[in-house]
């Protein structure tokens, strides 16, 4: 009887110890907040500001509080200006996890500096900054500029379609090409001229060069490349069919027939995911496109025919169920094929080589 009674007390005590053992683990870990992930964000103009810099930022606002992340932000900092050199610096000094470089340009001026924050992990909206400490991110906007293409094409009576651009490097160039091939497969006629301003905020430039497109080369439909919707508002003032970038011109006419749209909300949550699985040190690359939303057209003027818009669905699902825009014969603008039957250029050509166009687009030169 002893033996039992006392065999009872020690596992009573045993019980007890567990017991508190647990009660103190709880406490300790549970009296501590779970850290939250600190996202730093870079951008070149204001949240506020309609195109660009809006769409971006609604965009990693609206996946960090899905993921209940906190967001620190840096506005209207100015590539190559050491601007973004001293939003680095602050931000760190903020203790962020992660530094998205929203513009094209950070990441190859701060490249180096970089190399002094190990702990931060850097996301660039650029595949030419040659640090393989950055992470590169955008979203397959060729795709949209392919369907708009499309909406030209089928526009134009005048068979000359306008294009004011930024600057010569891989995304502009296969977003000119992706349009000029969408103006192509409805109306092989048809031609896009380019304009260059050499600039991505230049508005001045950029409403000189719409005018001189239309004005002189007879365009009849324009679209652009640029951060703000300044060939539009030019197109408007003369009754000339557009297409926007980035999202819907508000307040516009009828003669504003679409826009090729980003939505970056998926592409940030998917970056915000993997850092929090820890597959941060895995991917490199984040390019995703009209199969996960992450582009696409915005409503349609009631100037786009219901055959226009039945052949846009057609390519559009043509894309989601894995058609390449830069597949098969493609001829660039000397003649020289690019890419053969049964081919498909690849995505590493596509994000850092692109330095040539399709055959169709020409170049305005004043």
């Amino acid at each position: 009887m002893k033996n039992k009674s006392l065999m009872k007390k020690l596992l009573f005590v045993v019980a007890i110890i567990v017991f508190v053992l647990i009660l103190v683990i709880i406490l300790a870990t549970g009296s501590k907040e779970k850290k939250k992930l600190r996202v730093g964000f870079v951008m070149t103009g204001m949240a506020t500001e309609e195109g660009w810099n809006k769409l971006h930022y609604d965009g990693i606002k609206e996946a960090c509080e899905e993921l209940d992340a906190k967001l620190y932000v840096k506005e209207n900092v100015k590539e190559k200006k050491g601007q973004c050199e001293q939003a680095i610096h602050e931000l760190a000094g903020d203790d962020v996890d992660i530094i998205i470089l929203s513009s094209y340009g950070y990441a190859s001026e701060v490249a180096t500096l970089i190399d002094e924050y190990p702990d931060i992990t850097f996301y660039s909206e650029s595949f030419d900054h040659g640090n393989s400490k950055i992470k590169s991110y955008f979203a397959r906007m060729y795709q949209a500029r392919y369907l708009a293409g499309i909406v030209a094409g089928k526009t134009t009576t005048s068979n000359t379609i306008g294009y004011v651009a930024a600057m010569a490097n891989s995304e502009v160039n296969r977003g000119i090409s992706a349009f000029a091939l969408g103006v192509q497969r409805v109306n092989p006629k048809a031609k896009v001229v380019v304009a260059w301003t050499n600039s991505w905020d230049d508005a001045a430039k950029e409403k000189e060069m719409a005018e001189c497109l239309m004005d002189e080369k007879g365009v009849d439909v324009i679209t652009y490349h640029q951060n703000q919707p300044n060939v539009i508002e030019v197109a408007e003032q003369k009754g000339i069919a557009s297409i926007g970038y980035h999202e819907a011109f508000s307040g516009a006419s009828d003669h504003f027939l679409t826009a090729a749209e980003f939505h970056f909300g998926p592409t940030y949550k998917e970056i915000l995911l993997d850092y929090n699985r820890g597959k941060a040190d895995i991917v490199d690359t984040y390019w995703i496109g009209i199969e996960q939303d992450a582009i696409g057209l915005a409503p349609y003027s009631s100037k786009v025919s219901g055959e226009t818009i039945a052949e846009i669905e057609k390519a559009r699902q043509e894309m989601i169920n894995g058609y390449d825009v830069f597949s098969g014969v493609i001829y660039d603008t000397e003649h020289t094929k690019r890419c053969d039957q049964g081919e498909t250029i690849s995505d590493e050509q596509l994000l850092k080589h692109f330095d040539w166009y399709v055959e169709g687009v020409e170049f305005y030169e004043k």
